[in-house]
């Protein structure tokens, strides 16, 4: 499945690694938590865990249920992150005394509510890149600066999908399979949502690259978001609000009860749509813009750290293939 980067530059070749050092992650919400409340928020740090794992161990710490402790957001394994979960807080006094080598509880809270899925608001991310000289560096920082300035297709990262995914759940899909637990199933789904998506956002960009433009094409009947939960289809393509950041168009993850594209984006959305798929279905940002990006360069280890903010639901390591301007997997 093929990710379509719209920058023409050539590709830079530089050492990409998922691990506890260089790929660094923390969750950013907006929500405050109060001095008092039924829940306990959990500040956590985890490395080179998945948020399940993360879950799992917590939960079989306390002897409860992992439908019980709450998160935002999954985070990735081969990585050092910090994110907030959320439990009961007659837990507290329990976990004072909890230990785990690849675990630390940061700070707690008290909170009226849990937390839910999509409760973050971004994620803050610093990134190594080794066997980088300084031509590289040069490169590399004028491109992440453009791409700062013009954004970037928000694709689902590889770490999302696997081969042995992607042909499970098309046989779910299809009726071929059939899967007794809920959890995988409802992943599969999600990674079916996700495969769709990818393949509409390669088609839409390969479109603009034809037309030889340096932004995202727009259609008629695109569906645009403000950014703040609006979601909409305008008369006509809203190119000049689009290019000020003020609006982006949205893709479909397939399913019910959601708002479909009309006109001619709804002729390409079609090819990659599934009425009949039982789940429900979402619009997803289709173009994103990283923030507060910095880039330094150390000479001596031949290394750069890029550090930036990314919306929810996007991943660091599309921004570092459209930089490199190659898929890493």
């Amino acid at each position: 499945m093929n990710r379509v980067f719209l920058l023409k530059h050539e590709s830079i070749n530089f050492i990409f690694s998922q691990n506890r050092n260089d790929f660094i992650v923390d969750e950013l919400f907006d929500r405050k938590f109060a001095k008092k409340g039924t829940f306990l928020i959990l500040h956590v740090k985890k490395v080179n865990l998945t948020t399940w794992e993360l879950i799992d161990i917590i939960a079989s710490y306390l002897s409860i249920p992992t439908s019980q402790i709450g998160y935002a957001g999954l985070k990735d394994k081969y990585a050092t992150t910090t994110q907030y979960l959320s439990l009961p807080q007659s837990y507290e006094r329990q976990l004072q005394k909890f230990y785990h080598k690849q675990v630390e509880i940061i700070e707690t809270f008290k909170s009226k509510s849990k937390i839910s899925i999509g409760d973050l608001s971004a994620n803050k991310f610093t990134v190594t890149l080794r066997d980088v000289d300084s031509i590289k560096a040069g490169k590399i920082d004028k491109i992440a600066s453009k791409l700062q300035k013009s954004g970037f297709p928000n694709y689902f990262g590889y770490q999302r999908f696997s081969d042995d995914s992607i042909k499970q759940a098309k046989q779910m899909i299809d009726g071929d399979i059939f899967l007794k637990d809920k959890k995988v199933s409802k992943f599969l789904i999600s990674v079916y949502q996700s495969y769709k998506f990818n393949q509409w956002l390669s088609h839409r960009v390969q479109m603009s690259i034809d037309d030889g433009l340096d932004h995202f094409k727009l259609l008629s009947g695109d569906v645009m978001t403000d950014g703040r939960g609006k979601v909409f289809t305008p008369k006509s393509p809203l190119l000049k609000e689009f290019l000020t950041k003020s609006v982006t168009p949205t893709g479909l993850l397939a399913g019910r009860h959601v708002f479909r594209a009309r006109g001619d984006a709804r002729e390409i959305e079609e090819l990659y749509d599934d009425e009949f798929l039982d789940a429900k279905g979402l619009r997803r940002a289709a173009w994103i813009y990283p923030r507060e990006l910095s880039c330094k360069y150390t000479p001596a280890t031949f290394s750069m750290q890029l550090d930036f903010i990314l919306p929810k639901a996007s991943y660091a390591t599309v921004f570092i293939e459209n930089i490199t301007n190659k898929q890493h997997i």
